[in-house]
């Protein structure tokens, strides 16, 4: 029996690590490129594959190729319609980008990273997003400082692994700045950060707050660095009165 649970716990595993690699490579992959980037046994991962794909949640292409399947977008699109502060930022970000005409996102911490949540974007041929989903460096954004405000410097240092502070130019980033650069944005409500992840960007984000004063997510803007300071200085004021509207409901 013991054997026969630990089997069934590895098995999960192996699940999870796929969808980890699929969700990282964000296209189709070839099983052995799957069985590299696991490690699993070969066998494992054939019949994993075989499993899942009866079962929706993968499909292989034309070429044998591995991806995300249909039933996984339903369970998506289930998540988003029960999480009441998703569901209604989708609703406040679709409409701030028909009023704002700039590409808005809404960004949470995963584990020692932080992700974009959601995403609208805008017409405006210049843009500058993440993309949903992948695990960027807390230190390389507005949005990582605000999400850290509530922290203490102990446990901010103890978060951010070491390699982080390396900002994607290369230069690496004085961890006594970063920390006084969280104070100050917990102290304003809101943090504008230029040329951290790339250096023709302009990040500015604000706090959605819980009933405790704790900042769980944030929505932000990128634009350009060349953006007029008035209109900044607008954005910041709409993204303050956005993340307090999205406060209030969580």
């Amino acid at each position: 029996m013991p054997d026969e649970k630990l089997s069934r716990a590895r098995g999960v595993d192996r699940v999870i690590d796929i969808f980890r690699q699929l969700h990282i490579a964000r296209q189709p992959m070839a099983i052995r490129d799957l069985i590299d980037a696991t490690g699993a046994p070969r066998s494992s991962v054939y019949e994993l594959v075989s499993l899942l794909s009866e079962a929706g949640l993968i499909e292989l292409d034309a070429d044998g190729a591995v991806f995300f399947g249909r039933e996984m977008h339903y369970y998506g699109a289930d998540y988003m319609a029960h999480n009441d502060l998703i569901r209604r930022a989708h609703q406040l970000m679709v409409e701030i980008v028909a009023r704002l005409g700039e590409t808005v996102q809404l960004c949470m911490l995963e584990g020692d990273k932080y992700t974009v949540v959601l995403s609208e974007s805008s017409a405006h041929p210049f843009k500058i997003t993440s993309d949903i989903g992948v695990r960027v460096p807390i230190t390389w954004t507005a949005t990582g400082r605000l999400l850290l405000s509530n922290w203490s410097d102990t446990a901010i240092l103890d978060l951010i692994p070491e390699e982080d502070y390396r900002l994607a130019n290369g230069q690496v980033l004085d961890k006594q700045a970063f920390l006084e650069d969280i104070h100050r944005a917990g102290q304003l409500g809101y943090c504008l950060t230029e040329g951290l992840s790339e250096s023709f960007t302009c990040c500015m984000a604000a706090p959605i707050r819980s009933r405790s004063g704790q900042a769980i997510a944030a929505i932000c803007f990128m634009v350009s660095r060349d953006t007029p300071e008035e209109r900044r200085q607008m954005l910041l004021r709409e993204l303050i009165v956005f993340g307090q509207k999205l406060s209030d409901f969580t």
